[in-house]
């Protein structure tokens, strides 16, 4: 297929976010907003999830892209969130029409040849008005109890050194009197979390997944990558200045073990496909709306673009990190599977965009809600460690969760 890429004016941003958000493909950083829409017109198929022998770059690259020029994910663009298994099947999606903006203006326009109709759908969007809405419905899996549990029994194994940490998660499922409008909460997230990187993309059995992610897992830019993980969390009450919370979160010992070892992953996985890799000698505080973390940048660089691993290869090293799995990755996984005993389905798999030069921005799906009809799901997860009290991790996933639901959802948990 031949696809055509075009500069254009600057777009509406709410316009461009109520599209990709409502029936498309929406990855918005705070720089560029993109936006895909229209019909699925080819796929890369992962039938056995990171782990299939697919050669993404070369899939994407049997595409043409003719017309003007433009820089990484304006051409042929692959849109994807995953699931959190890395064995379960998952598909990355070039749709009909891409629009890639960026904050200072620059626009370009990518379509599959022939279609001319874009503007059409551009113009028939409407600007969301859906407000929060009242519960229906809300069950917690596990409940609360059985949750600081599993966490109770985990630390007794982190204790006896079979593990460093690991990520355990619960969710809550619902419904609301109305189908929710994932435009509306794109919109409210766009302004709650500036920080954060929106995400609405199609997911299975027919839900979309949107939410703001503060976790970039990884962005390869020819032989570059960068990749900064969060760990430690601390929650912000409102109206109060976050000084005194973020100088806690840096001298928390149990806090910067989490962040310890999460680091010491992912610089000991780039190590095996990178000759230079370099991560922040010390953490730093990200102070979301609710919620702090303690953060690092971590690059590596590749001597040949040749021999450069794809954005898709870099994710098939990293996934799952200590962030969302744990350490041992294979012990801590068992351990999931084992206490969680609900699928996680697309919560904290990769999310985000490559194209045909390999370049692409992979997000950690968390901080999201998945929507279908008037029924939603979310997941919050914690950090465990062999210092962690089970009630406080606990109360920290309530919280979490409460975040998400209450800022773009409903009015009260």
């Amino acid at each position: 297929m031949k696809f055509v890429r075009s500069v254009i004016s600057p777009l509406r941003a709410e316009t461009l976010r109520a599209l990709g958000a409502r029936d498309g493909w929406l990855v918005e950083s705070p720089d560029v907003l993109r936006a895909g829409f229209g019909r699925v017109v080819d796929r890369v198929e992962l039938d056995a999830g990171l782990d299939s022998p697919t050669n993404a770059t070369g899939a994407l690259q049997r595409h043409e892209v003719v017309g003007d020029d433009g820089p990484s994910g304006t051409g042929v663009v692959a849109f994807a969130t995953l699931p959190f298994d890395r064995n379960a099947p998952g598909e990355l999606q070039i749709p009909e029409f891409l629009i890639t903006q960026t904050l200072s203006g620059d626009a370009w326009l990518t379509c599959l040849e022939g279609s001319n109709d874009w503007r059409e759908w551009f113009d028939a969007v409407t600007d969301p008005v859906q407000e929060t809405q009242s519960l229906r419905s809300l069950t917690y899996q596990p409940t609360p109890e059985e949750y600081a549990h599993n966490i109770a029994l985990a630390v007794e194994i982190l204790r006896r050194k079979e593990i460093d940490k690991v990520v355990l998660a619960r969710a809550v499922l619902g419904s609301v009197p109305e189908p929710i409008d994932a435009a509306a909460i794109a919109q409210r997230l766009r302004l709650r979390e500036p920080i954060c990187t929106l995400y609405s993309l199609p997911a299975s059995d027919g839900q979309r997944f949107v939410g703001a992610s503060p976790e970039l897992l990884v962005r390869r830019i020819g032989v570059e990558i960068q990749c900064h993980p969060l760990a430690g969390t601390i929650t912000l009450p409102p109206n109060v200045a976050p000084d005194d919370y973020q100088t806690w979160l840096l001298g928390s010992t149990k806090n910067l073990h989490e962040y310890g070892v999460l680091v010491d992953e992912v610089v000991r996985n780039l190590a095996n496909v990178y000759d230079d890799v370099y991560a922040d000698p010390e953490p730093s505080i990200v102070t979301l709306r609710t919620v702090a973390h303690l953060g690092a940048w971590v690059s590596a660089r590749s001597s040949n673009l040749d021999t450069a691993p794809d954005a898709l290869e870099v994710l098939r090293v990293l996934h799952p990190t200590a962030a969302v799995g744990g350490v041992p990755r294979e012990s801590a996984y068992d351990l999931i599977r084992r206490l969680e005993q609900h699928d996680r389905g697309h919560y904290a798999g990769p999310l985000g965009w490559m194209d045909s030069r390999g370049d692409g921005e992979w997000w950690i799906g968390i901080r999201g809600v998945l929507v279908k009809g008037r029924e939603f799901e979310a997941w919050a997860g914690a950090g465990i460690v062999s210092e962690s009290d089970p009630i406080a991790e606990r109360e920290e996933t309530r919280d979490k969760l409460a975040s998400v639901l209450t800022s773009v959802l409903v009015d009260r948990v």
